[in-house]
């Protein structure tokens, strides 16, 4: 086997088993509520695209808000908004994902 053939082989192998970008998951609990949603105008609607709506995200001291945007639609699938969920006293951040 060539050393090309073998480098290509090993690198199949190791791409097989690393998760991609979109198998990643991020997972914050915090003890802190985030603070509530702020009121946002949301732009005129574009064509091919769903509002993304605002959410607070955790940067490791304390909550951050990100502002709503518009994402690109995915034909058959509806956007499920970033999220807190309240686990017995602990804060559980939810990605926002499509469904």
């Amino acid at each position: 086997m060539s050393i090309k053939a073998a480098i290509f082989c090993a690198a199949m192998g190791i791409g097989a088993v690393l998760p991609t970008a979109s198998q990643a998951r991020v997972y914050v609990d915090v003890d802190i509520a985030p603070p509530a949603p702020r009121v946002e105008v949301i732009p005129r609607e574009r064509v091919g695209y769903v509002w993304a709506p605002g959410y607070w995200v955790w940067n490791g001291h304390r909550h951050v808000w990100v502002r709503g945007h518009y994402i690109r639609a995915h034909r058959g699938h509806h956007w499920v908004a970033d999220s807190w969920e309240d686990r017995s006293g602990r804060w559980h951040y939810r990605r926002g994902h499509w469904d």
